[in-house]
């Protein structure tokens, strides 16, 4: 009995052991299958299913097609980021951390913020009026009015173009040392030469994503430099750092109300607002043209009376991406460029004397104390920033001049002349103050810049708050006719309804953000004005006192 049990035993432990083996030969055989089908049926098959993850392959595709979607339409953002790491901010930033160490890190981090809020406004003027900011300025504002804040724009462009200009010449002089202050003031009107090739007889910059990729290259050329220099240079502990980025009493300081003014100045640039309003609408207009909701032919120009205005569709679609790249790219490349133009100088120079905290001495500090390739990496990437800046400039200019006044000039004739007024002071200025006259002159253009941004960003918040200069007017007979093409015929006469109104306006919430974020650059620079006042009465005084 115990010898037929045994038996019976074994031969189930066999055919356990069998059919075991047959599983795997079948396990084995079904994966070689799959190998053999995904290699036949290519990267279609390989997608059907991730390992473990289970991923459909049509989710895949939808993810690349997204992924495709939102990279045609990348561009915008690194374009503005630009104008927030010109000389100006090397030459505010670095007289705030000579002189504050980290503690204006929180100032940056703020305006940074009330940048990316504005340029959150100007993408939603751009997108659902089809008008920039200059171009709005002149369809909805009094002539006189118009006139007015073409001049601050201007101005604004000159200060800028001024510290374009005493940045490229000190970043020569530091690359070429015989190369003097003055004569590299002058080589920057060399860049009129790369805006005259690119730009076509019409006045139009030709292949704009090769440009706006060229422009990306830059502003990650800037990066790569800080990265290399943040790990060259001595930096104190993380906790340090980072305590620079919550509000400190330094604030109320007067000279720290000025450095902070500058700060601001230089990183919500006024021309980048009326850029980054403009740089949205041929994008909108090509997602209209992809998904049939505009003819091709279409020749809508924002240059001609007939303006181009986007469909409700693209808005939506497009709007939440360019708000996500420009914020990614100026918290990534701009706040970061900044921060660490910042902490260098708190690192290097503070404590020391005045004459030295300037983009000269923490130059010199650099090569003696790291090394001169530290000192060749800074001058380098301010030379990159002041010329992807300039070039910046020329577009907004550009879209100024034509929007505001419908004035069209060829890009290098208008940079030549932005440059030519711009080019000559400096020189003037290096020659007869040298090296502390253009430090000075860096930082006075960057609190002239914060003192127009109230008169250029109010215009922006007023039309973007009202509806009747918010609303997306569709023709009835625009979302008819692409049902007429699943349904059938429509016998009613659409034409003669009034068309869809979609009302975009800013709710409550935003306006009193922005009314709230208006009011403190307003007091800002008020005070700020009247420090300087005061100063200068109690110098006065001194004076007649001495006397």
């Amino acid at each position: 009995m115990v010898m037929m049990i045994m038996m019976i035993m074994k031969r189930e432990t066999k055919k356990r052991e069998t059919k075991k083996r047959d599983d795997e030969k079948m396990d084995n055989k079904t994966k070689s299958n799959k190998k053999d089908t995904e290699k036949s049926d290519g990267i279609g098959s390989k997608l059907e299913y991730i390992t473990e993850l289970k991923i459909p392959k049509e989710q895949i595709w939808n993810i690349l097609a997204t992924l495709k979607e939102y990279f045609k339409l990348v561009g915008p953002g690194f374009m503005i980021s630009v104008a927030y790491i010109d000389p100006g901010n090397y030459s505010v930033n670095i007289s705030a951390g000579a002189a504050f160490r980290f503690r204006l890190l929180y100032v940056g981090l703020m305006a940074n913020l009330c940048s990316i809020f504005f340029h959150g406004l100007c993408v939603r003027l751009g997108s659902v009026t089809g008008y920039n900011l200059a171009q709005a300025c002149r369809a909805f504002l009094p002539a006189w009015l118009n006139i007015f804040l073409y001049a601050i724009a201007e101005i604004s462009m000159i200060a800028t173009d001024i510290t374009e200009v005493v940045g490229t010449g000190i970043a020569v002089n530091l690359l070429i040392p015989w190369i003097p202050l003055e004569v590299g003031c002058a080589l920057s009107i060399l860049d009129v030469i790369f805006i005259r090739i690119v730009s076509s007889t019409s006045g139009k910059l030709k292949g704009l994503r090769a440009f706006e990729f060229f422009v990306m290259a830059l502003v990650i050329g800037v990066v790569i430099c800080f990265c290399i220099q943040l790990c060259l240079i001595n930096t104190p502990s993380v906790g340090e750092v980072l305590s620079g980025y919550l509000p400190s009493k330094e604030l109320f300081r007067s000279q720290s109300i000025y450095q902070a003014c500058g700060i601001l100045g230089a990183t919500v640039m006024p021309h980048s607002l009326y850029l980054g309003s403009a740089l949205i609408q041929p994008r909108l207009k090509t997602y209209d043209i992809d998904h049939g909701i505009i003819s091709a032919t279409s020749d809508l120009d924002t240059n001609n009376s007939k303006i181009y205005k986007p469909s409700i569709e693209s808005i939506n679609a497009c709007t939440k991406v360019f708000i996500t790249e420009l914020t990614i790219c100026l918290f990534i490349f701009a706040l970061f460029v900044n921060s660490a133009i910042l902490i260098t100088a708190g690192s290097s120079l503070y404590e020391t004397p005045g004459d030295d905290a300037d983009l000269f001495g923490i130059h010199d500090l650099l090569s003696k104390s790291v090394g001169p390739a530290a000192g060749a990496i800074f001058a380098f990437a301010l030379l990159l920033s002041g010329g992807s800046a300039a070039i910046i400039c020329t577009l907004s200019g550009q879209m100024i001049s034509s929007g505001a006044l419908h004035i069209t000039v060829s890009p290098w004739l208008r940079r030549l002349f932005t440059r030519l007024v711009s080019t000559m002071p400096s020189i003037i200025i290096a020659h007869l103050a040298g090296k502390q006259g253009l430090d000075d002159v860096l930082d006075a253009s960057q609190a002239v810049l914060s003192l127009m941004l109230p008169f250029i960003t109010a215009p922006l918040i007023i039309f973007t708050s009202l509806d009747r200069y918010m609303t997306v007017r569709t023709p009835r007979s625009h979302n008819q006719n692409r049902a007429m093409n699943r349904v059938g015929s429509i016998s009613w006469d659409l034409e003669s309804l009034p068309p869809l109104e979609t009302k975009m306006g800013n709710s409550w919430f935003v306006i009193i953000i922005a009314v709230v974020i208006w009011l403190v650059i307003l007091t800002m620079n008020i005070a700020n004005l009247l420090g300087k006042v005061i100063y200068s009465i109690g110098l006065l005084r001194g004076h007649a006192i001495l006397h």
